[in-house]
């Protein structure tokens, strides 16, 4: 699956191709607040505009450095941290072109040449477990590194969390939970690239800069006992696909920028403090109190998650730190194509915050 070269990435995942999946966006937002689960089914793809996928171009130009800094900060880590029996884990989708960086980076500098790939963790319903005794029968002894872009408030952190206890309780293998991502604003990844609250431009166009793979599926009439959770190949998006241009562009900076990472790296390895404090809960329950929201799965932080939410939800409103700030370009763009509010909210831990619009309860 997927249009990334087989020699970056292996999908785990069912091929759900031939199914009409996507509902519209108020119908399934209509759909998710009223209980349904949101892995039951597809939100439609968002077709850029050419100013948006223009934006795109430009953000990466602009932030090709930073990224691939925070990447080699990342790969430098789990070269330190890991065993020779690494194996890295994407969580799909929003983790798969920086799991590809991070194989990328590694097999450059000669730290490594781990197997990757993709696999599917669903908020409430826990992460592919056919997916990992796949990658424990390939790789005997394995030494598991979770990947994803970026960190919210924690859900995907927590979920992958409670998910390698349950494994562990199943089958008596231990993995380790660790989360390695590019930004972590929420303050909740231990192998983290920055803290910064950037614009990472894979957050920006969903499947065209993600292998052409859509969200990920989990159905029981879809989905049997011994299947992977199933995706989409939008094959029929190739010509708009951005995915191996975005990683080109970003690996063309990795010899510019190692130095930086690895004095970076090296920093981040000999802290004694605990770096992971959830600080981001606390601005959460403050936004929710502020704004009478009773379900926090309606206040989605930082730069990729509102973008995720003007594309695919229905938003409310969006709270910005500073409107002047660079890294909201995109989100800007957005909200203006949407007829959004955008809210000066000053002190977030985060760029900006997207507001889902409550419906009548029910949450992604």
């Amino acid at each position: 699956m997927g249009s990334y070269a087989g020699d970056d990435i292996v999908f785990l995942l069912k091929d759900l191709s031939a199914l009409s999946l996507e509902r519209g966006t108020e119908d399934r937002e209509e759909a998710i607040q009223g209980g349904t689960h949101y892995s039951e089914m597809l939100p439609k793809e968002y077709r850029p505009s050419e100013e948006y996928v223009g934006l795109f171009r430009e953000a990466l130009r602009t932030t090709a450095a930073k990224v691939a800094e925070a990447v080699g900060v990342v790969a430098e880590q789990i070269a330190a941290k890991r065993s020779d029996k690494l194996v890295l884990a994407s969580l799909a989708r929003a983790g798969t072109p920086i799991g590809i960086l991070i194989k990328r980076y590694m097999k450059k500098f000669g730290l490594a040449n781990p197997p990757h790939y993709g696999l599917s963790i669903i908020r409430g319903k826990g992460i592919d477990e056919n997916a990992l005794r796949y990658m424990l029968r390939e790789h005997p002894g394995a030494d598991i590194q979770f990947v994803d872009g970026w960190t919210g408030k924690g859900a995907i952190r927590k979920e992958l969390i409670q998910a390698c206890a349950k494994f562990e309780r199943e089958s008596g293998i231990r993995l380790n939970d660790d989360l390695a991502v590019l930004a972590d604003p929420g303050r909740c990844s231990a192998t983290y690239g920055t803290r910064e609250d950037f614009l990472i431009p894979s957050a920006c166009l969903n499947a065209t800069v993600s292998g052409l793979i859509s969200r990920t599926v989990l159905r029981d009439d879809l989905i049997g006992p011994g299947d992977f959770h199933g995706a989409k190949y939008y094959r029929e998006w190739a010509a708009e696909d951005h995915s191996n241009f975005f990683l080109d562009v970003v690996e063309a900076r990795f010899d510019e920028t190692r130095e930086r990472a690895r004095a970076e790296a090296a920093r981040l390895l000999e802290r004694t403090d605990d770096p992971v404090t959830w600080q981001g809960e606390a601005d959460i329950r403050g936004i929710q109190e502020h704004f009478g929201i009773a379900d926090r799965n309606l206040v989605k932080p930082g730069v990729g998650e509102t973008t995720r939410v003007l594309l695919r939800r229905v938003p409310w409103k969006i709270l910005v730190d500073d409107t002047g700030n660079p890294n909201l370009a995109s989100i800007l763009l957005l909200a203006k194509e949407r007829g959004v509010t955008v809210e000066a909210y000053p002190g977030l831990a985060y760029s900006c915050v997207g507001l889902i619009r409550p419906l009548k309860g029910g949450a992604e």
